[in-house]
């Protein structure tokens, strides 16, 4: 019965009416956007009646793929490696051309480990890897979309993905849980920064959600995360979903939070450690 209203309950908030459109004319820009959160988002922004959403991600296929299912009249699929600068660059600059603004980034690509990371075994090439991409990537594309808000004279909001490992420590991931803290200290600087421009920047921090970033089987993904983790979540009787954590950004993304920046939101089901067992 509980599946059931959940399900009833996410079906009713990822298809708004006419009434309920919380992004109306807005022009958004989701990096990650090919699958996962971001394909989630992207899907979501365009239901509540964005003129643009364009998705930034490496992986053509799947981006193209998602941008036509949305509908090539109001998605655009731009190949875009978050770290490196210049194309970040060029994707925020493209979308101001064509669109003639830029509302909303959503900056959510990232990348995790390839190993366990422990303290005294890090890999410091895979560590160069995951800061450039989770660090560095986010940096840029907060900058580029600040300026182009900046520019264009636009009171916009940007929201990055941080993580639940973002405020905690982790038996594993060193590298990985340094870098979605970063992300938390580039929201709150950005924030003081930038709202004398009238540009909110907040951040959300999923718990384990079942995504291509677990296992490439979503089924595989929802079945390790149930295992692994549903077990130290306080919130019983829900099963974690990119839909929960689409929302949120949602939320932070439109005007119902308009007086709200330089928050981190959790969406973790009140997840209670990090142990990340293997």
């Amino acid at each position: 019965m509980e599946d059931r209203n959940e399900s009833k309950v996410n079906e009713a908030m990822s298809t708004p009416n006419s009434c309920m459109k919380r992004l109306q004319g807005k022009v958004v820009i989701v990096t990650g956007g090919a699958s996962g959160i971001g394909e989630a988002t992207a899907r979501l922004f365009a239901d509540h009646g964005t003129r643009a959403v364009v998705i930034a991600d490496i992986q053509d296929e799947k981006g193209v793929a998602v941008a036509e299912a949305i509908g090539l009249d109001k998605c655009s699929f731009v190949k875009c490696d978050i770290s490196d600068e210049e194309q970040v660059k060029a994707m925020v600059d493209w979308t101001v051309q064509k669109y003639g603004r830029l509302d909303v980034m959503f900056s959510n690509a990232g990348t995790p480990c390839r190993s366990a990371q422990k303290v005294l075994d890090l890999d410091f090439s895979d560590f160069d890897r995951v800061f450039r991409i989770n660090v560095r990537g986010m940096a840029v594309c907060v900058k580029h979309a600040a300026r182009a808000m900046v520019e264009g004279r636009v009171r916009g909001n940007i929201i990055c993905t941080a993580s639940a490992a973002a405020t905690r420590g982790c038996m594993r991931l060193t590298d990985y849980v340094m870098s979605k803290h970063a992300v938390l200290g580039l929201v709150r600087a950005a924030s003081q920064q930038l709202g004398a421009h009238g540009i909110r920047v907040n951040s959300v921090s999923p718990g384990a959600i079942p995504t291509p970033m677990i296992s490439a089987n979503l089924e595989e993904a929802s079945s390790y995360v149930e295992k692994n983790y549903g077990p130290l979540t306080t919130l019983k009787g829900i099963t974690s979903d990119v839909k929960h954590v689409a929302n949120a950004v949602l939320f932070l993304a439109s005007d119902d939070s308009t007086f709200i920046t330089g928050h981190d939101l959790p969406v973790d089901g009140g997840l209670i450690s990090l142990a990340n067992p293997q």
